[in-house]
């Protein structure tokens, strides 16, 4: 997972090439043209450049000996004065040899480039997409390796002259890059199945190249994923899918998005539709150890990308759910149908109101950077959601998951410009913006806004609510910040234990030492998860602790975990839900560790209901979040102006709509929400 954190984060500083790379790409001011399309492929387009790859054994496309050339898209475009943004490759350039110590291009961003030509041509027609989803697919088969035992396999990096380089510097997983299944491998599988769908009828004979090619690729996923089809693993005492391409949910539901269009257009494939329904099969499975627990408590009803990890979630490649729904309608399969709903109805709106796509729950928000791959993937699984089941509370949502990119963002900007086509690479946990603008943040940028001209009714609602105006939602409480203690201070050697990470230092309480938090107080009850490690079960001895609010009792915790498995850790990093919620009269929280040694990373603090307010023009909009597991009576609307809610229930069904003339109380639903616009 380490290599996919950092294709998943902005770009770092990298050595630049020449200045003959420069573009003038400006970036003026984003301006809003509600009747003009959103997507505009041009800065997508200045990343694109040609190599001549030598003929090499096991590694060839599409025509290459009568189009020697292949196109793809360079990896970062770092900010240039006057807005003008340079080409780099990823790692330290050698000046002698040309070569980065990983690459120019990657397969990660030319497959997924492939997709965003793939979908704007088949949206709009365009003819110059069209041509270019085509030199990009043909560029993408070349990393494929088509001979020997890691046939199907796909090498990651290439150089600027279209030599491949299996084994970058540092080192990632697998290492050399075509050895194992891989995330890129699963994106390959995405633009290959996306590309077969659309070239079927409109280029019979190259649409049989991709069909080859992907058949190679799920021969592979066959050969090293699937031969443990319907075998367990164990990771923290939890049975987790051992049939996942790089371990991973978030991995293969990348690979289910091409797949799945591959079997709209080919259903009597019976192959490559097994292929499929396995690989479903192990999303859900994953999905379900916890959409199918309680969800009034951490994660809340998220999917989780990982099978070695029961501590970790992130914004980032989460297609989850969306894949579950391609998948559902592809194969005609309703059961997978529901974990992604419970993840889009009940997760979904929990993170909105906790600050929107952050990088990483570790399993607190240890990762506070936001960027286009995370806030694209959200807006992809409601889109999906509001498609397949027609409910207006995927719609509600992917509006306020789309103001993200007009500013509806902790940097309170816009990171998208559809006049130039730059999305930029990030903002940072305080509101800086990282003003880089390389493929992954460019295609995903893409893909957003195409989802969005294709729903014009939420394109408009995210354009228009680009301001925000009030949050209350999931906090965290640093355990080092209590107001008294006994215990010790303990600055981890890591933060990283291998599956999660601590949030700072941590509070070590032995038996019967204390800790005190203030709180402040509130408007309403509080729901109260202190996060602790777990130590496993008949391995290390075992701990508890005991929650007070002064002379009331909150809970008492057990903390322990089941066998680690394939968990990279004994033990485990987790929250775990008080009993009782916190009074909002009462500020003070004790803790004291009644049996062994209790490690506090610190408290996940959320509302009973929690709020965030949008605004633009003259426009208001409240999304209000039950986090409790009863109904909660909660005042709606607003005392200047007629309103209209919405009521959900906890699965995203409409149980009321109603028009409001002032305030008033409603009753969301156990777990439900409402949106009140006016």
């Amino acid at each position: 997972m380490a290599n996919v954190l950092r294709r998943g984060t902005a770009a770092a500083a990298i050595t630049a090439v020449t200045a003959a790379l420069l573009t003038a790409v400006a970036v003026p001011a984003h301006a809003t043209d509600e009747a003009a399309p959103l997507t505009n492929t041009a800065h997508l387009d200045f990343l694109l450049d040609t190599a001549a790859p030598p003929a090499v054994d096991g590694h060839t496309t599409y025509r290459l000996a009568e189009e020697p050339s292949i196109t793809l898209p360079w990896t970062y475009a770092d900010a240039r004065d006057g807005g003008a943004f340079e080409r780099i490759g990823g790692g330290p350039l050698d000046e002698a040899t040309g070569d980065y110590a990983q690459g120019a291009y990657n397969t990660d961003d030319v497959a997924r480039a492939a997709v965003v030509y793939l979908r704007h041509w088949q949206q709009t027609g365009d003819e110059g997409s069209r041509e270019k989803a085509y030199e990009v697919l043909r560029a993408l088969a070349y990393f494929q390796t088509t001979t020997g035992e890691d046939a199907g396999n796909v090498v990651l990096w290439m150089q600027t002259d279209g030599t491949l380089n299996p084994s970058a510097e540092p080192v990632e997983l697998p290492d050399p890059s075509d050895s194992a299944d891989s995330y890129w491998l699963a994106r390959t599988l995405w633009a290959l199945g996306e590309g077969y769908a659309a070239f079927r009828d409109a280029d019979p004979k190259f649409a049989a190249f991709l069909q080859e090619r992907l058949r190679l690729s799920t021969g592979a996923v066959e050969r090293e994923v699937l031969t443990r089809y319907g075998e367990y693993d164990i990771a923290d005492g939890v049975e987790v899918p051992g049939w996942l391409i790089a371990d991973g949910a978030d991995a293969t539901a990348e690979s289910l998005l091409g797949l799945s269009a591959y079997v709209v257009a080919e259903p009597d494939d019976e192959a490559v539709r097994a292929t499929t329904a396995k690989l479903a099969d192990g999303v859900a499975s994953l999905a379900r150890t916890t959409t199918d627990a309680a969800t009034t408590q951490w994660p809340y009803g998220a999917a989780l990308p990982w099978a070695q990890s029961r501590s970790m979630w992130h914004a980032w490649s989460s297609q989850m759910a969306t894949a579950l729904v391609a998948s559902s309608t592809a194969l005609g399969d309703p059961e997978l149908l529901q974990p992604a709903i419970v993840e889009g109805a009940r997760f979904a709106p929990i993170l909105l109101a906790a600050g929107g796509p952050q990088n990483g729950w570790y399993p607190s928000p240890t990762e506070r950077v936001q960027i286009a791959y995370g806030a694209d993937s959200r807006l992809q699984v409601s889109l999906a959601l509001a498609d397949a089941t027609g409910s207006s509370a995927f719609t509600d949502l992917a509006a306020l998951q789309g103001a993200w990119f007009f500013g509806q963002n902790p940097a309170r900007e816009a990171v998208y410009d559809s006049a130039t086509g730059v999305t930029f690479d990030g903002i940072e946990a305080d509101g800086r913006i990282n003003r880089n603008s390389g493929a992954e943040s460019t295609i995903h940028g893409l893909l957003a806004m195409l989802a969005l001209d294709a729903h014009p009714d939420v394109a408009a609602r995210a354009q228009t609510l680009t301001t925000e105006t009030a949050r209350k939602g999931l906090a965290f409480v640093q355990a080092e910040d209590a107001v008294s203690t006994d215990g010790e201070i303990v600055t981890p050697e890591s933060s990283w234990t291998e599956e999660s990470s601590w949030n700072g230092d941590f509070l070590r309480l032995d038996r019967g030492r204390t800790a005190t938090f203030d709180l402040g107080e509130a408007d309403g009850v509080r729901i109260l998860e202190p996060v602790t490690w777990n130590p496993e079960s008949g391995v290390d001895p075992s701990a508890s602790s005991l929650w007070r609010s002064k002379s009331l009792p909150l809970g008492l915790l057990r903390h322990e975990v089941g066998a680690q498995g394939v968990t990279g850790a004994s033990g485990a990093l987790l929250p775990q839900r008080l009993t009782l919620p916190l009074p909002g009269a009462r500020a003070s929280v004790e803790v004291r560790a009644i049996e062994g040694v209790v490690d506090l990373d610190g408290i996940l603090v959320r509302p009973a209901v929690s709020r965030l307010e949008t605004t633009g023009g003259d426009q208001r909009s409240v999304l209000l979040v039950n986090g409790m597991g009863v109904p909660v009576p909660t005042p709606a609307g607003f005392e200047d102006r007629a309103s209209v809610v919405r009521i959900y229930d906890a699965n995203g069904t409409l149980v009321r709509e109603r028009a409001l003339d002032r305030s008033r109380q409603v009753l969301l639903p156990a777990q439900g929400f409402a949106v009140i616009d006016g």
